[in-house]
């Protein structure tokens, strides 16, 4: 039967219009929420037009006189007609593209038609541009409206093909051979064009239904991951930090490992291959510094991994970039078995994470500028010296003149010295860790000298490390707080002992005292609350932990252990810090 036959022909239409919509590049041309640009009209017309070609070549040959059919013809007699699948095509095309589209699709159908001959060319080139008028017509009053339903595509189906028929039976010539053919044509066809334009609809309506489905649940699990991260970023990025955001990316995703770094040095890696791609390591591929200077994303296979173990089984990485004021400071990376797994609802995640985690560590960065605005007066503090400490120097001076007078000579150079480097180091963000140790000296050669020996100071500074830059006064305050308040009460055989080690990528610097301890529950509070030293320099611990961490964003701050034996306060410091990570302020 024709039907039947049509049916065929249709299935083959359906198919390829399937396939079509697997391309992404098909599925942009009906992204409704930006206006069409002139290259997707004439990409869309020709395609639409394509497919009224496609549906006339797989035709069915008609010969009303003979009453015969036959199948795939490239061109027609005279007496020869076709039951075919054309407005098909043209009816969709007008119907998502608009007027110009349809009427474009038509004209390039119906033109084909035409040169393809037999008695109904002209009727039927005539039908093919009118259903394209109809159906852009259609399409352009209801695209700003709705999407278009099969049910619309199926009633302008059936009508433009009922209007082909009645062109034919009033131009074609003869007419007794056009009312037999349209006799024989009809209700297949009509019905065939009318259901496959509505299974058209329908498909690309699926196809982009499950797209808007598939960006809605990604956006909504970065949204999910970045409010599950915000109070973790909310100080910066560390290592602390970075380790937190990795461990929830991990926990609600299908990836084989996540990763995150900084400009020179991996923050956190969790996932497989943790034994080998580990946090402090330095960056190890070429892609992951790619990303850095171009600020653009990156998918990478497991040659340009480069990983060491020759058993790694990271497959595969998307590396995209974190920025601070459109400057790369971070990447995120999200690693997989193989190149197949990184989908493209995987590549929006990672951007959409990536932008976001942007966005909060720029807003992070506000508030600790504010913050620091607030506490401007450091840097006048910074630059005071303790009233007391003064005091207590001077008196001791004056006592030594008449019973040491060389020792008086040499503490009051010292006094100076100390009085000077300080008002200079004051000025700077930053100063190397020499002269920091220097400052100390001169600080501790006064202090031994008031408490005699009841005090003994020990030194444990690897060399190495002395080019270091710190914050100013991070370590003097330290020892400040050791004698203070830990050694005060001490009347005998009282140690401070001032260390710093290189660990490999950073350093550790630590100021241990035999004093008397902190108690624990002043101890819980000394890195939460402000707590103003009665005696001290005005800076206190609090002070000192919360600049580290808002002024370094590698740095946790400060670190106490504490017992009735003494005290141990530690802070890590990279060796390498970036203008970025340390914020000015005045």
């Amino acid at each position: 039967m024709l039907i039947v036959s049509l049916i065929e022909r249709l299935a083959i239409i359906t198919t390829i219009a399937f396939i079509l919509t697997r391309f992404k590049f098909f599925r942009k041309l009906f992204d409704y929420h930006t206006k069409m640009s002139t290259k997707q009209r004439i990409t869309l017309t020709l395609v639409f037009g394509l497919f009224g070609i496609v549906g006339t070549y797989t035709g069915i040959v008609i010969n009303p006189l003979e009453g015969s059919e036959e199948r795939w013809s490239s061109s027609l007699t005279h007496d020869e007609a076709l039951a075919n699948s054309r407005v098909l095509g043209i009816v969709v095309g007008g119907l998502l593209g608009g007027f110009r589209i349809g009427f474009g699709a038509g004209l390039i159908a119906g033109v084909h038609r035409f040169f393809l001959g037999g008695f109904t060319a002209v009727a039927c080139g005539f039908a093919t541009l009118v259903a394209g008028f109809i159906a852009g017509i259609i399409g352009h009053k209801l695209r700003k409206q709705t999407f278009i339903s099969p049910w619309i595509a199926l009633i302008v189906g059936i009508v433009t093909e009922s209007i082909q028929m009645g062109l034919i039976l009033l131009i074609a010539d003869p007419y007794s051979q056009s009312s037999a053919l349209v006799q024989n044509i009809m209700l297949p066809m009509v019905v065939t064009n009318g259901v496959g334009s509505a299974l058209f609809i329908l498909i690309i309506r699926s196809v982009l239904k499950d797209d808007d489905q598939t960006e809605a649940n990604g956006a909504q699990k970065a949204l999910k991951i970045a409010e599950s991260t915000l109070d973790h970023l909310r100080g910066g990025l560390s290592y602390t930090s970075a380790q937190n955001v990795c461990e929830i990316i991990y926990s609600k995703t299908s990836t084989l490992a996540v990763s995150m770094t900084n400009k020179d040095t991996i923050l956190a890696h969790i996932g497989a291959e943790s034994n080998h791609h580990k946090a402090g390591s330095p960056i190890q591929t070429e892609s992951t510094k790619k990303v850095i200077n171009s600020g653009k994303m990156l998918t990478i296979g497991k040659e340009e991994i480069l990983c060491s173990e020759t058993n790694c089984s990271l497959g595969a990485a998307i590396m995209a970039p974190i920025k601070i004021q459109n400057e790369t400071v971070a990447t995120l990376k999200i690693y997989v078995q193989n190149e197949n797994l990184v989908t493209p609802a995987l590549v929006e995640l990672v951007q959409g994470l990536s932008g976001l985690f942007s966005h909060q560590l720029e807003l992070s960065e506000l508030e600790q500028l504010q913050e620091l605005a607030k506490e401007a007066e450091i840097k006048a503090l910074q630059a005071q010296v303790n009233p007391h400490f003064l005091f207590n120097a001077m008196n001791t001076i004056v006592s030594l003149i008449r019973t040491n007078p060389d020792r008086a000579r040499t503490l009051l150079v010292s006094l100076a010295k100390f009085i000077r480097q300080n008002v200079e180091n004051s000025s700077d963000s930053l100063v190397p860790l020499h002269k920091e140790v220097e400052l100390i000296r001169y600080y501790l050669l006064i202090e031994e000298a008031r408490f005699g020996d009841r005090i003994q100071v020990k030194y444990s500074i690897d060399p190495n490390t002395l080019d270091i830059s710190i914050p100013p006064m991070g370590i003097l305050t330290l020892v400040q707080n050791s004698f203070k308040h830990g050694l005060q009460k001490v009347k005998e055989n009282g140690v401070i002992e001032i260390s710093i080690k290189d660990e490999g990528h950073f350093i550790t610097i630590s100021v241990l005292d035999n004093g008397i301890g902190i108690d624990a529950s002043r101890k819980s509070s000394l890195l939460h609350d402000k707590v103003e030293s009665e005696d001290g320099t005005g800076i206190g611990l609090y002070n000192l932990h919360e600049r580290l961490k808002k002024m370094i964003h590698h740095s946790d701050g400060l670190h106490i252990e504490s017992d009735k034996n003494g005290t141990v306060i530690s802070f890590i410091i990279p060796k390498t810090i970036h203008k970025l990570e340390v914020k000015e302020f005045s």
